[in-house]
């Protein structure tokens, strides 16, 4: 198999997963972009049939280059369900050593958060704005922008997930949530906040002023769905008026929910169930966050470090 017969064996696998697995024009973007750049990696250095010592050496051509561990690990992913593609449609090509191992370790890496302090400091900049708009525009604006940041925050739903809200995924009587997570997994939530209540309350009744084109629950100017760049853009427009974290993502909102929950006390499982993670030990690395908080706690605050005997 050549260079030709690789790409055009990819295009046909791309085609197939979009339609198969209802997968995100984002999740497709990102396995385009990494079986390109393996193409163009052999494309570039092997000359030849393609065999399985190529895919090793662009392996360790990326950990050559000191590319981040979770981009390798994403890329190894991409990689192993393609190649495994190819197998189904009569190719033999073996799997490579730097695929085919069982699993990809990566060291652990503490979600990073924002203090309650911050988002407190965030939720009520977004509030008055929302409170003290200057036109009727800024008013609907605002309480859109308002309702989105605190959804985020009150669930701990993915940015990709809150565009995807559908008027009728949301019961605001009930306050219930229906999100269609990865793959398209429903999980059904609960917004046990009235006060975010109030807030999407609030939108829906102004939403209709934007002459909706869409059915989703979050709309831009001209009536369509919200991108996720734009669901960005919001979040770090508050972010750098709160003068909060400026290296702050909207998934902070999400580490920080999966967090708290977890010092408040709630199991393992259900925090699972809640992110809409397949696999607890996707959750169990916010364990490291509550402990290291708990070790601070305890290091400030431990009556026994006050006392001289």
């Amino acid at each position: 198999m050549n260079v030709t017969d690789l790409s055009a064996y990819a295009q046909s696998y791309l085609q197939q997963i979009k339609m198969e697995r209802n997968l995100t024009d984002k999740t497709i973007k990102a396995y385009y972009y990494d079986l390109s750049d393996l193409i163009k990696w052999i494309s570039d250095s092997a000359q030849g049939d393609i065999e399985p010592q190529h895919v090793n050496s662009y392996f360790q051509s990326l950990q050559a280059k000191q590319m981040k561990e979770t981009s390798i690990k994403r890329k190894h992913f991409s990689i192993k369900a393609f190649i495994k593609y190819l197998t189904t449609q009569g190719v033999a090509f073996e799997l490579p050593s730097a695929i085919g191992r069982s699993s990809f370790k990566l060291s652990k890496r503490i979600p990073k958060t924002l203090t309650i302090a911050d988002v407190t400091t965030l939720l009520q900049t977004t509030e008055k704005e929302m409170l003290n708009p200057r036109t009727n525009y800024r008013k609907i604006m605002s309480s859109r922008n308002s309702a989105i940041i605190e959804l985020l925050f009150a669930t701990g739903i993915r940015i990709g997930e809150l565009v995807g809200i559908q008027l009728e995924d949301l019961n605001l009587q009930e306050q219930t949530l229906l999100i269609y997570g990865k793959g398209r997994k429903e999980r059904l939530l609960y917004i046990a906040s009235h006060e975010v209540i109030h807030k999407l309350e609030r939108w829906l009744s102004l939403r209709s002023q934007l002459e909706p084109k869409a059915k989703a629950f979050f709309i831009n100017k001209y009536g369509n769905a919200l991108s996720i760049y734009a669901i960005e853009d919001i979040f770090y427009k508050y972010r750098d008026i709160a003068k909060i974290n400026e290296k702050a993502t909207p998934h902070y909102l999400r580490h920080t929910f999966a967090t708290h929950l977890l010092n408040n006390g709630a199991d393992l499982r259900s925090v699972q169930e809640i992110l809409g993670h397949s696999s607890v030990s996707t959750t169990e690395i916010y364990t490291e966050v509550s402990i290291e908080r708990k070790k601070q706690v305890l290091t400030k605050y431990n009556p026994r470090n006050s006392l001289e005997i």
